[in-house]
This record gives C-alpha cells, sequence and structure tokens, in this order.
C-alpha cells in the first residue's frame, strides 16, 4: 500500500473488530479537484480508507500471516453524508464471518456520531509465494513493512486487547 488514508487506530479487538479515525485535511490534495468550491472526500476514497482499517484488523488477527490483502466484494453500501474538511471520519469494521481465505466485515463510518457510510465487504487474503513460491522474500519485506505501519497507526495510546477483558461488550447482532 503506498498510500495509507487512515490516521490512527483507537481500539483493536483481535477477530472481533477494529475502530480507526481518519480527519480531513483541507491541505489533501485530491480536494482541489474533488469538487471545485465544495471540496469532501470522494467517496471512492472513504471506501478505501474503510478497506485500509479492516486489512489492519485481518492482519492483526492473523499475526501478519498474509501480505496481500484485497476488497472481492463491497455490497449495501450506503453513502449518507459527505466527508469534508475539519471534519473527522470514525471508522469501525466488525468481523462477521472469517474463513479461510475471505472475511466478511459489517463497516460503518461516522461524523460526530452520525452515520456517514454502511455496508459489508469481503476481504480476500493471501500471500505472493501461494502463487509463485519464488516470491516468499517480497512477502517477508511487506508484511516487515506492514508491522512497522501498524506500530505507527496504533499508537501507545489505542486500545488492543480482547473483549473478555472489558467489563462490556459491544457486540452486532448476527
Amino acid at each position: 500500500m503506498r498510500f495509507i488514508l487512515i490516521d490512527r487506530i483507537r481500539e483493536l479487538y483481535p477477530d472481533e473488530s477494529i475502530t480507526a479515525v481518519k480527519s480531513l485535511a483541507r491541505s489533501e490534495e485530491y480536494l482541489d479537484d474533488h469538487f471545485p468550491g465544495l471540496p469532501v472526500m470522494p467517496g471512492v476514497l472513504t471506501l478505501e480508507a474503510i478497506v485500509q482499517t479492516s486489512a489492519w484488523l485481518i492482519r492483526h488477527s492473523e499475526d501478519f500471516a498474509h501480505s496481500v490483502i484485497v476488497l472481492k466484494k463491497a455490497g449495501n453500501v450506503r453513502y449518507r453524508r459527505i466527508v469534508a474538511p475539519g471534519q473527522t471520519l470514525t471508522i469501525t469494521a466488525d468481523i462477521f464471518r472469517h474463513g479461510q481465505q475471505e472475511t466478511t466485515l459489517r463497516v460503518r463510518g461516522s461524523i460526530n456520531g452520525q452515520s456517514a457510510v454502511t455496508g459489508r465487504m469481503v476481504l480476500r487474503r493471501y500471500n505472493l509465494a501461494d502463487i509463485d513460491p519464488r516470491l516468499r522474500e517480497k512477502d517477508e519485506q511487506a508484511v516487515e513493512r506492514q508491522r512497522e505501519q501498524f506500530a505507527l497507526l496504533r499508537g501507545p495510546e489505542a486500545v488492543v486487547g480482547r473483549t473478555e477483558d472489558l467489563p462490556t461488550v459491544r457486540r452486532i447482532a448476527a
């Protein structure tokens, strides 16, 4: 991943959920073109921020077992409000189903507690060496870079743990 569209991971419960934030600054280059006179975060970049957040949950849950995590399907995506400069998008992803190669998540983004986007997505994960064993070193390099990025995004103030360690548990009904 060449660019990161989230600023900080606030909470992460392996195999369960993650919450991250993206504060939209007016200085972000793409805002000059989308839309002139009314800058807003493009919906596709909002979706990418959600995919990136979800991928961090999967990586951490599996101890960075896969070098590649890609969006396979985005369904029932509903945009409810725009994300404008000066606003902070809070992104939450909850694992609904975790299979051998794919993870289904329920995702949502909110601004000041008000829904901005909701949906469901399927992410697929694999290693390059699964396709060509000669690429094992590339997998190792990618995972090392991801671990470094994760440490920066998580920061020291993030809540990282399991929900059974908490006095109350937040769950989404199946």
